[in-house]
Parts: C-alpha cells; structure tokens; sequence
C-alpha cells in the first residue's frame, strides 16, 4: 500500500472507532443514574461530619452539588463518553489492531482475540484497582483536614478527579501488553529489556508520581507497584518466548536437507574482531 492508501485506511478506521465511541455513549446516557451512584461512592464513604451539607441531610443521603447551570449537562455528557468508550473498547481495539495487522506475518495476525481480550481485562483491572484506592484513600485525603472541616466537592471536579483516575489506572497496565506484544514482532528483544530493566522500574515510578492526579504517595504506591510486577512479568514472557524461538531455530536449521548448506559463519569470531587496519600487517 502507498502511502496515501495507508492514511486512508487509517481514516476510515478512526471514523469507525467514532462511531462505535457514540453508540457507546447513547448506552452510557440511559444507564447513566446508576453509574453516578457507583462514582459517588468513594465520596460517600467519607465519614458524615467531613461532608459538605451534613446538618442538612439525614446520615444515609449523599449529595454532590455543582453551581453553574451547564454543569450538570456537562458532567451527563463527559461520564457517558468514557463509559461508552470503555464499555465498547474491544471493537475499537480490534478495529486499531486489524489498521496494524497487514503489516504482521501470517501467524503474528492470529493474536487479535488475545490482544483484545488482554487488553480489556487488564484495562478492567486497572480500572478497578483505581476504584479500590478511590473508596479507601479518599476518606483518608479528606479527614487529614482535621474534625472541624468539610469537604465542599461539587459534582464536576469530583466525577472529573474519579474518570480521571479510573483511565490513567486502567490505560497504565497496558504497558506489559505493550511490551509483550513488541517482543512478539521481535521489535524489543529480552537481551534489550534485561539491560533497561534497572531504567524501567525507575521510569514506572516516575510515570506514576506525575499520572497520578492526587499528590499523596498511596495512590502513588498503588499504581507502582502493580506496574512493576507486571512489568517484570512481560519481562519474563519475553525471556521465555525468545529461548523458545532459538530453540526452534536451532532445530529448524539441524533438519536441513543433506543438499542445503547450513548458516554458518565464514570468518571465525577472532577474525571478525579485528578491525581493517590489523589486517594489513598480515603476511
């Protein structure tokens, strides 16, 4: 394909990945009451006295407040994207992984039911961690203000602060599918990953410190570590997939036929190593 060709097909494969984010959406729209009622849930575990309004409401209400009169149309529209975005993320991955495909060998395209399917539930996990240190660490954030103080949250900022962090956990563990998947195509070998490994747990920590939308260290921690091992965990796949490969290379080249000669090295390796110059002083 030309080049053109490609910035086509990238096109009509973005305006299907629209299509499917808005009918998404409109699914989002009608179920939005009861997704409200699951992100209002970490602000209502916050103890009754630390919350906005409390005199005025009895012990089991929990109300957010917004002040502006498009803020609730606003907050409407922003929770039923990300939720139509998420609720159909396998079609758009498959249509971002089949814009990728051609390009691939033949045996590298039988991975899109495992690319979509991992991608998604590690998504799911990311997500649900972040709902998980939501409901625990926010009770903590706000009642560090101390007994005489109330946590005035309106509605935008604090669905805004949860969706937030919701897709950075959730876009955050797809880095050892992304890893795995570069080591498939052979882009990022294990000798390359074994010598940044000391970097990358570094840079995880790094990503997590600036990702993270709250400042403290315990949502900090809780993105971390889980990258970690599951960075460490790529790292191990890529360590066992290229040992099978050169396996499966060494036997391939041990069943040639007796007519075909074998890949083999003219020059020994000491030879190699010297560079042009050395070569004039010999005989």
């Amino acid at each position: 394909m030309s080049v053109l060709d490609h910035l086509r097909e990238l096109r009509r494969r973005l305006i299907v990945v629209l299509i499917i984010v808005a009918l998404g959406a409109v699914v989002g729209w009608l179920v939005y009451n009861p997704l409200l009622e699951i992100l209002k849930q970490p602000y209502c575990n916050i103890p009754f006295q630390h919350r906005l309004g409390a005199q005025n409401q009895s012990e089991s209400q929990c109300k957010l407040l917004f002040r502006a009169p498009l803020d609730g149309f606003t907050i409407r529209l922003k929770v039923s994207v990300i939720a139509g975005a998420i609720l159909t993320a396998p079609l758009w991955l498959y249509q971002l992984w089949a814009f990728v495909t051609p390009g691939l060998r033949r045996n590298e395209r039988r991975w899109t039911i495992a690319f979509v399917a991992s991608s998604s539930l590690l998504f799911a996990i990311g997500m649900g961690l972040a709902y998980f240190t939501l409901y625990k660490g926010l009770n903590v954030l706000v009642t560090q203000a101390g007994s005489g103080t109330q946590a005035g949250l309106d509605v935008n900022s604090y669905i805004s602060f949860v969706v937030l962090m919701l897709v950075i956990f959730g876009a955050s563990f797809e880095l050892p599918l992304l890893i795995v998947m570069l080591n498939a195509v052979r882009v990022l070998p294990y000798s390359l990953l074994r010598r940044g490994q000391r970097l990358g747990i570094f840079l995880v920590f790094a990503f997590a410190a600036v990702a993270t939308p709250s400042t403290d260290p315990f949502t900090m921690i809780a993105m971390a570590v889980p990258m970690v091992l599951l960075f460490e965990l790529a790292v191990l796949w890529s360590f066992l997939h290229d040992r099978r490969r050169a396996r499966r290379a060494l036997a391939e080249q041990e069943q040639l036929p007796d007519d075909v000669a074998s890949a083999v090295n003219p020059l020994p390796e000491r030879l190699e190593q010297r560079s042009s110059s050395d070569w004039t002083d010999l005989p």
